[in-house]
């Protein structure tokens, strides 16, 4: 089983943690490590103040703003931990491919996957692909979402149902990409069993992929074999959510701890 995975440069859990745990169990034939431009962030920024408007959207700044003075340094830490823990378990990567550029639709993007001709990729970048690029694999582009699908889709699924105190779908969906945004088909759900009092949404994120890497590992498998059958999701609310807000983090924290 060949595969690849697409991440952010800086993002080591991904680019090294997970790539090792890849490696340990398949043939990792290459990564293609993303230097986002200015430009894109201002897209996003775009995109979020027309979903939910200009002064929604100063919640936003505000919960950043909270984020990045109170929460941010704990979970640089807790990351670092899980690195290393990560590293005493699968061994160092080994003359592996590594395409470092600004988009995964990028023309050398598409080259380079082409090249490798994985059986299955991994894409853990907020970057929607085109088809042109998640179609390469035989056997699909898969992501692991932050979130249950269909109800939560989008890049903060997990925050958003413990902010509705929808604490049952606090997880993570593999799906495969289809044209959609997290409209494919689902294989699996891994869901989180931590204290949710305590933990940031960005730890709760990682957690439900990297406490689950086992039956993660099986379902890549199972994929790759054609064994598994999609998940029926018809019949069920499906929701897109944006980015967090300050006011619904304190709420989600405050019911929290009180149990």
């Amino acid at each position: 089983m060949k595969t690849l995975v697409i991440c952010h440069d800086g993002a080591a859990l991904d680019q090294e943690g997970l790539a090792r745990w890849l490696a340990s169990f398949s043939e990792l034939v290459g990564l293609v490590v993303l230097r986002e431009t200015g430009k894109r962030a201002r897209r996003r920024i775009s995109t979020e103040i027309k979903r939910v408007g200009p002064l929604r959207f100063l919640d936003v700044l505000a919960f950043r703003l909270y984020y990045r003075l109170f929460l941010a340094r704990q979970d640089r830490r807790w990351e670092e931990q899980k690195l290393e823990e990560l590293r005493a378990i699968y061994p160092a990567l080994k003359n592996v491919p590594v395409l470092m550029t600004h988009s995964p639709n990028s023309e050398e993007a598409e080259r380079f996957i082409k090249e490798q001709r994985p059986d299955i990729m991994i894409a853990r970048c907020k970057s929607l692909l085109k088809e042109t690029i998640f179609s390469i694999p035989t056997k699909g582009t898969l992501v692991m979402h932050p979130g249950i699908c269909p109800e939560y889709r989008n890049a903060h699924g997990c925050f958003w149902a413990l902010a509705n105190g929808d604490r049952s779908r606090v997880g993570m969906t593999m799906l495969r990409i289809d044209k959609g945004v997290d409209t494919g088909p689902v294989f699996g759900y891994y869901l989180y069993s931590g204290d949710d009092s305590r933990e940031s949404h960005v730890v709760i994120q990682h957690r439900v992929v990297l406490d689950n890497l086992e039956a993660i590992g099986k379902k890549l498998h199972e994929i790759f074999l054609g064994e598994t059958i999609p998940i029926d999701t018809k019949g069920r609310k499906s929701s897109t959510w944006g980015q967090p807000w300050l006011t619904k983090y304190l709420a989600w924290k405050l019911r929290a701890r009180r149990g």
